[in-house]
């Protein structure tokens, strides 16, 4: 039986989120106060997508827009597209810079989708939506994070994408540099094979980077040490991965956000905050922000 369509439109809040935060690759992300909205509806023929802000100019306006295609997945999943679709994207987050824009958009999307569908939530749970969600981006850290809110630690269990969900409280700045890099460019930089000290020293500093978020800040600096991809993704980001050698040589805790070009450091109070964004490159942008423990969720009816 094809799902039944609310005949209002609904306004999702989607987070930005970092991913990897360090030594967590492919694994960890973290959800942040600051995103895209998605305001979409069942009505008229056809799809139609109104972008605001962040690649208004850029990015498609049919179907093949991500926060459409996404939705029109999570449709199929649950049994059946409307007849039309209009969609408008308010766009925050920055594109290419590591800051979770595609998983913004593709979360969104599906649980915009789901907001639309009477019994969306039982046709669609957060479980079958992760998993669609994560064979859209490709990998399951942001998306988990981007869903899920807060900390997230995500795996793959038999094609089964899986996550954990860990309450925080963490102020973070976020340094954004004046170019991209793709998140394809950066994977391509990585070895095959990374040497096995390596990969144990990172499973080691993982584990500590979840006691560290969980209250134990003295911590951050050693439990976001990272030895098997933010060096080897440098030639594409040399800016970038100077600016956080230097943070961390001077005691920061600080990462490059998912695939980068963001830095992103761990901070304290306001005048430990107001003190790294001084210290922000010229032509780059520094934004204050918190980490949150609610994932992307409708706002408006």
């Amino acid at each position: 039986m094809s799902p039944r369509f609310l005949s209002r439109p609904v306004t999702i809040a989607s987070p930005a989120t970092s991913a990897n935060l360090g030594p967590g690759y492919d694994a960890m992300g973290l959800a942040l106060a600051y995103g895209d909205e998605i305001t979409a509806e069942a009505a008229g023929a056809g799809v139609r997508v109104d972008v605001e802000g962040v690649g208004a100019d850029q990015l498609p306006t049919d179907e093949t827009h991500l926060v459409a295609a996404s939705m029109l997945a999570a449709f199929d999943a649950m049994g059946g597209r409307p007849p039309g679709l209009r969609v408008r994207c308010a766009n925050r987050i920055p594109h290419a810079r590591g800051m979770g824009s595609s998983s913004a958009a593709i979360v969104g999307g599906i649980v915009a989708a789901r907001e639309l569908v009477e019994g969306g939530a039982r046709l669609l749970p957060d479980t079958e939506a992760l998993s669609l969600a994560a064979r859209i981006e490709g990998h399951p850290d942001n998306v988990a994070a981007a869903l899920l809110g807060g900390l997230t630690i995500a795996w793959v269990d038999l094609d089964v994408v899986e996550a954990v969900h860990i309450p925080v409280e963490a102020s973070v700045v976020v340094f954004v540099p004046p170019y991209e890099v793709s998140t394809d460019e950066a994977r391509a930089l990585l070895p095959g094979d990374v040497p096995h000290a390596d990969a144990a020293r990172n499973a080691g500093r993982a584990a500590l980077l979840v006691t560290a978020l969980g209250g134990r800040r003295e911590l951050l600096l050693a439990a976001t040490q990272d030895d098997l991809h933010q060096a080897y993704r440098s030639p594409a980001m040399a800016e970038s991965f100077e600016f956080m050698s230097e943070l961390r040589q001077n005691g920061v805790p600080a990462v490059i956000s998912g695939a980068g070009p963001t830095v992103l450091t761990f901070s304290g109070d306001a005048a430990d905050t107001d003190a790294l964004m001084a210290r922000s490159p010229t032509g780059w942008t520094a934004r204050a922000l918190e980490a949150t423990n609610v994932g992307a969720r409708r706002i408006h009816a």
